[in-house]
């Protein structure tokens, strides 16, 4: 398992992936229900999604509900999420601090030199429809906004947003990266997931993200939480352990502070 401390100029709950670096990697391995009338506002009609494409191999597969039954599989148990263990994709948890984390990184490849990232939130939703179509068109305003562009297409998911995303400046210009941004909607559950990197603009990259988010299984829980809510991510106790004792090791080679 690989953490990353979260910079301070990225956004907790940021739908369009701003702001990633990987400069600063740390390698350190070893609900109740919602109130029945609150339907975060949403109008209880469903809004049609674009058709699946021919040809993608995901079709009848998850994201999964934990309540429901799910194919088995070796999968890391990350609390809110039960994210698919595959050769050649690492899992890396992104960090607040030394033990709040706040979204799953599956990274393919060596960033060094031209991996992809497939990253990773679960939200709690109502329970009378779906966010997705909601907040696929804020994420559109919002890209649109900062000066990028986006268009819904038919995903192997349905409706996704491919986008140009302002990730910086350069000589005064606005400096532009492709992002896939996914959702899928679950019982009480969003999914989401972003494609950055090339794999984003190039299907044969993707697929083996594609196909390990389609494996995924969203944990609800039964407690109350609002539409929108960040659902837990968890970093499982053996690896909360390792990590403890790396940071006490580090402590104790560093010596005590200076008086």
């Amino acid at each position: 398992m690989v953490f990353r401390r979260f910079r301070r100029d990225e956004q907790e709950a940021d739908w369009l992936g701003r702001g990633y670096r990987t400069s600063d990697e740390l390698d350190h391995y070893p609900d109740q229900d919602e109130p029945e009338d609150d339907d975060g506002g949403l109008d209880e009609d469903d809004s049609d999604h674009a058709p699946e494409p021919a040809g993608w191999d995901v079709t009848g597969s998850g994201p999964w509900d934990g309540a429901g039954s799910y194919p088995p599989g070796q999968r890391v148990d990350l609390g809110s999420l039960l994210v698919p263990v595959r050769d050649g994709l690492d899992v890396r948890i992104v960090l607040a601090d030394a033990a709040t984390p706040v979204w799953v990184d599956v990274v393919s490849g060596d960033m060094l030199s031209g991996g992809s990232i497939l990253q990773l939130q679960a939200f709690a939703a109502p329970k009378t429809r779906g966010l997705w179509d909601e907040r696929r068109q804020e994420v559109a305003e919002e890209v649109a906004a900062a000066g990028g562009h986006s268009e819904e297409v038919a995903g192997p998911y349905g409706t996704e947003l491919q986008a140009m995303v302002v990730v910086g400046t350069a000589g005064g210009q606005p400096q532009l990266e492709p992002r896939r941004i996914m959702g899928v909607d679950g019982p009480r559950w969003l999914l989401r997931g972003i494609i950055m990197g090339p794999a984003a603009s190039r299907p044969e990259l993707a697929r083996p993200l594609e196909q390990l988010f389609a494996d995924i299984v969203v944990v609800r829980g039964d407690h109350a939480a609002p539409p929108g809510e960040l659902l837990p991510i968890q970093i499982p106790e053996d690896t909360r352990r390792a990590l403890a004792e790396t940071m006490e090791q580090a402590q104790q080679q560093a010596g005590p502070p200076f008086q």
